[in-house]
């Protein structure tokens, strides 16, 4: 059965309990940050072919996190708006030292 969750601040104190270890943290921050370096690249380059990339680096750093690490299944399998702005809120927290690595 999957957990519903009545506001996304619900979600994402969930969230932060599955990102527990600081080396699935780390590479779900890897992975974010180079989306964010993907995309400038791309949009400064134009080389939109350079997007196809995204999702590797953003999900598949995570789920390395996750499988190897973390030892859970990542949320977006089961929450996958909530999760994917998780994501970022995480990033943002790391960056301003809210959440550490």
């Amino acid at each position: 059965m999957v957990r519903q969750f009545e506001s996304f601040n619900e979600f994402y104190q969930f969230y932060l309990t599955e990102h527990s270890d600081k080396n699935c943290r780390r590479m779900h921050f890897i992975g974010s940050a180079l989306v964010l370096v993907t995309l400038c690249v791309s949009m400064i380059l134009q080389l939109w072919s350079l997007l196809i990339l995204l999702p590797f680096f953003g999900y598949g750093f995570a789920w390395f996190g996750h499988f190897f690490f973390e030892g859970n299944r990542p949320a977006t399998f089961t929450h996958p708006f909530y999760s994917l702005l998780a994501d970022w809120v995480m990033f943002k927290d790391i960056i301003t030292r809210k959440v550490t690595i």
